[in-house]
């Protein structure tokens, strides 16, 4: 298989399991493979409703940052990929997000998971910056499936109110 289309593939299927997570965060009618309508076993974190506004905002932002990072790997720009993936999902991130406002509302697994993907997306910028000088993209998108891995970890595991 060309090395263009393998890439091609692996993105899109990071950006298809971003988006079913995302999906199961809002439809509380989702049914997930094997099961016939199981209820929903998320834990329930309420926000006050400001926080619970900005934060949906902000994961709508980090899905589009995703597809972004997803679209300039696909076009070889590594360097841009890396700036996205700091400025909107890594550590530098974190004073856009309100991240100290939130903390004190999310359940100790819920910080775990979001500062694990912020970590990672912060790894993932670097991976991309090595790309650009080794050509060599797979590690990049190693730590993408990592930061994805843990949208998905926490969408799985917790619902906003």
């Amino acid at each position: 298989m060309p090395t263009k289309l393998r890439y091609a593939l692996l993105a899109g299927s990071i950006l298809v399991g971003v988006a079913f997570a995302a999906r199961a965060q809002h439809d509380p009618h989702r049914h997930q493979a094997g099961e016939a309508s199981a209820p929903d076993a998320r834990m329930i974190v309420t926000f006050p409703e400001e926080l619970r506004t900005h934060t949906l905002a902000n994961m709508r932002d980090h899905l589009s940052a995703l597809q972004e990072i997803q679209d300039a790997l696909a076009s070889r720009k590594f360097d841009e990929a890396a700036r996205i993936a700091e400025q909107r999902l890594g550590m530098s991130s974190l004073g856009l997000h309100g991240a100290h406002d939130l903390a004190r509302y999310m359940p100790e697994g819920m910080q775990n998971l979001g500062s694990e993907m912020h970590r990672s997306a912060s790894r993932f910028a670097v991976a991309a910056i090595d790309a650009s000088v080794t050509n060599d993209v797979l590690p990049a998108l190693s730590m993408l499936a990592r930061v994805t891995g843990r949208c998905v970890a926490c969408h799985a595991s917790y619902r906003l109110q």
